[in-house]
């Protein structure tokens, strides 16, 4: 009866098999020859090269160090290296691919808050304020619009933010705000000629005339409008009708 030791010696192995064992490609072996990362033995009688089971070890060993992203120099060097110092390599390379997997989950961290379109650009009041409007019932695209009403203000007018935070909060504390804005998402796909956009024009100049502010976020404001009128035909009639009351009212004399 043979050992299994010499049963592995009398193992004898085409290219094609030496591939498939490793599960690498015939080319990549003959990459391997032509870089000398793996011997190639000398053709037989039938003028056929025959590996023996040891060229499928080191065959795996190189694969295995290649897929970790170990430098097909390095590999060369690990593979003739001592038991410790080739343990002392791993460690390392284990490390290293560590590190990676660590700066993925980050990347796949910050793209999953990406995906919600304001946790990367705005401050975590602000995101607070938009998680508060979804609470409340407001749809989603509001929600986005709103957003993009952020964005524009910390790009232009930043030092107004502590202040419109505090009002924004104050508003959604605010029953009548908070029915104002749901009445608003729901006229979204309103005709513009709809006479419920009267009701709901006079009940938002209402409150506008009672929190009057003054105009120095003028900055914004203007791209904030065209924003919204830009998603539906019937908050461009209720930005237009507002902004002509809001005109009518404005002192003679003062500028814009």
């Amino acid at each position: 009866m043979t050992t299994l030791d010499e049963d592995l010696r009398g193992t004898v192995l085409t290219i094609g098999q030496l591939a498939a064992t490793a599960g690498v490609t015939v080319r990549t072996v003959r990459h391997y020859h032509h870089v000398g990362l793996l011997p190639e033995p000398e053709r037989d009688a039938s003028g056929y090269r025959r590996y023996r089971a040891q060229a499928a070890v080191d065959l795996i060993r190189i694969r295995t160090l290649a897929d970790a992203g170990v430098p097909l120099a390095r590999i060369d060097a690990l593979l003739h290296a001592q038991p410790a110092e080739f343990a002392e390599a791993v460690s390392g390379i284990d490390a290293a691919l560590q590190r990676k997997i660590d700066q993925l989950n980050e990347n796949r961290r910050r793209i999953a808050e990406l995906a919600g379109g304001e946790r990367l650009v705005l401050p975590p009041e602000v995101v607070a304020i938009l998680d508060r409007m979804r609470h409340l019932g407001v749809s989603e695209r509001r929600v986005r619009l709103e957003r993009d009403a952020w964005i524009l203000m910390q790009a232009l007018d930043p030092h107004v933010m502590p202040q419109r935070i505090r009002e924004k909060n104050a508003g959604l504390d605010d029953p009548e705000t908070t029915r104002l804005y749901l009445a608003c998402d729901q006229s979204v796909d309103w005709d513009p000629l709809d006479p419920r956009l009267d009701r709901l024009i006079d009940d938002l100049d209402a409150r506008e005339i009672q929190h009057e502010r003054d105009n120095d976020r003028a900055g914004y404001l203007k791209l904030v409008s065209s924003r919204i009128s830009e998603a539906s035909p019937a908050w461009q009639r209720i930005i237009e009708a507002l902004s002509h009351r809001a005109e009518q009212r404005r002192p003679a004399g003062q500028d814009n």
